[in-house]
């Protein structure tokens, strides 16, 4: 039992879990962010160019309302939202992994002096200056 704790306990703080813990939280407050400019911001100047329609309520009717029975409708404008909910995050995402991966790049490159580089990237850099050193001597001597 100790031993299925002391795993659980490992398991739970992790870095990893802790990381994706972070960013399960930022990203629903980021879709909030996004839905709201989804329905705040774009959407009404959409409206105004179809003639005041909002969007969201668009549907195409398969059958009307009738006595005792529902309308069944296809509702195209929410999906319309969503796709424009998907486009704005997808473009945010890939321009905040963009930038990270740009400072990435600079941290791992050991010759850039105007970011620390990680130890162990610093590390492989000198084994393999070593390396090519003694490529050097040895092809000399052959």
């Amino acid at each position: 039992m100790k031993s299925f704790i002391r795993e659980f306990k490992d398991f739970a703080v992790k870095g990893n879990m802790i990381d994706m813990a972070v960013g399960i939280i930022i990203g629903t407050a980021f879709n909030n962010v996004v839905n709201t400019i989804v329905k705040k911001v774009v959407m009404p100047p959409l409206s105004l160019l179809t003639d005041d329609v909002n969007l969201a309520n668009r549907t195409y009717v398969l059958r009307e309302a009738s006595e005792g029975m529902e309308e069944v409708a296809i509702g195209y404008g929410a999906l319309f939202e969503a796709l424009i909910d998907f486009i704005i995050i997808a473009f945010t995402i890939f321009i905040v992994i963009k930038f990270i991966n740009r400072f990435k790049k600079k941290a791992e490159d050991p010759k850039n002096k105007t970011v620390e580089t990680p130890k162990n990237i610093e590390l492989l850099s000198n084994i393999e200056k070593l390396m090519e050193e003694q490529n050097k001597i040895l092809s000399k001597k052959n």
